[in-house]
């Protein structure tokens, strides 16, 4: 990396005070804890990590504003701020590469219908690009290459389609929403009716509604509804490869990460978590700021806040105490077979006498 800048700039671009370590000292560069040398600066995000603050040969960590100094290197530079971990992105804008910049206009090889609404100088449309009739898409839209967006989708202003997603017909997004390449918006619900022996699809009429500031990972797919809609509520995140089905709503500023399956009709609250893996029944209500660890299994609704691990999904406490039991089993099993030999041998004795 190119850049160079002195410890006092550093902090006054981050946001933070320079406690230990000479102003004029320069940074010429950025790594992890573990990985950061000479010249590097790094951050303490995660207090798992405070030992490797003793070892690093990094020049200087962005750390929290209480962190005692006797916990870091001697001869490590500290720049204390509130939110370490969010002050380090500023760091990696000035030291990676520029950011692409946006450049309006409709590559020559983008198929685009006759009536789509756009204003070409604000709105950035890719190579091999796939826009239908009746597409909507507001200024300072991104469609990358290859994209498709269906009959009668509507965009919001600032939304960035990557490479290879997909939005279905009359899918709506609001403003500044993100799909990562291969993702999948408004793929039919998964609906089917045995009739005389063989599964008879069920139309899928429904569209799913995306609100401002969501971002969905690559390779995800929201089915759209059987009717009304699929519903992402305002500033969530999806991590890649998450299913949700037909007829969910999530809140706002939810959390799903990656490989989570949420099945048809299922409501969440406001702020709910979902660690990887997990799964989740359908036509069932998530209260607000309920959190499932990783490869929870949601069986039934629950609205009390608070985490929840395990399969049924139980309060972490008691979760946790079932997830330990299984463990126990070959001992107790042992302590069976020693009380059944020992019982074994009392009835012997008492046949003889």
């Amino acid at each position: 990396m190119s850049h160079s800048i002195t410890l006092q700039k550093l902090a006054e671009l981050v946001g933070g005070t320079l406690s230990a370590g000479s102003p004029e000292s320069v940074i010429s560069g950025l790594n992890s804890l573990m990985e950061a040398g000479p010249g590097d600066v790094t951050f303490l995000g995660n207090a798992r990590y405070l030992p490797a603050l003793k070892t690093t040969r990094a020049s200087a960590a962005l750390v929290p504003e209480d962190l005692d100094a006797g916990e870091a290197r001697e001869g490590l530079a500290l720049i204390r701020l509130k939110n370490p971990t969010l002050a380090f992105s500023h760091v990696i804008r000035f030291f990676g590469p520029p950011a692409v910049e946006f450049a309006p206009g409709v590559h020559p090889t983008a198929t685009v219908a006759e009536d789509v609404v756009f204003d070409p100088q604000k709105v950035s449309i890719g190579p091999h690009a796939v826009i239908e009739s009746g597409v909507r898409l507001g200024d300072g839209c991104r469609i990358h290459a290859g994209v498709y967006l269906g009959r009668g989708v509507q965009l919001g202003a600032e939304c960035v389609i990557h490479a290879n997603a997909v939005i279905k017909e009359y899918c709506v997004l609001g403003r500044r929403v993100i799909l990562h390449s291969g993702s999948v918006i408004g793929s039919d619900g998964f609906g089917y009716e045995l009739v005389q022996g063989r599964h008879q699809k069920i139309d899928q009429v429904g569209i799913v509604q995306i609100d401002d500031d969501v971002e969905i990972g690559s390779c995800t797919t929201i089915d759209r509804a059987r009717f009304g809609r699929t519903w992402i509520g305002e500033g969530s995140k999806i991590d890649n490869l998450v299913q949700i089905g037909h007829n969910c709503t999530l809140g706002k500023h939810c959390i799903i990460v990656s490989q989570t399956g949420i099945s048809g009709s299922t409501r969440l609250g406001n702020y709910v978590t979902m660690g990887g893996q997990v799964g989740v029944a359908g036509h069932l209500e998530i209260g607000d700021r309920v959190m499932f660890l990783a490869k929870s299994g949601v069986t039934k609704s629950i609205h009390d806040a608070g985490a929840y691990t395990g399969y049924p999904a139980r309060p972490l406490m008691e979760g946790r105490k079932m997830l330990s039991l299984p463990a126990k089993i070959p001992d107790l099993l042992e302590r069976v077979r020693v009380l059944e030999k020992k019982l074994a041998a009392l009835e012997g004795e008492a046949v003889r006498s």
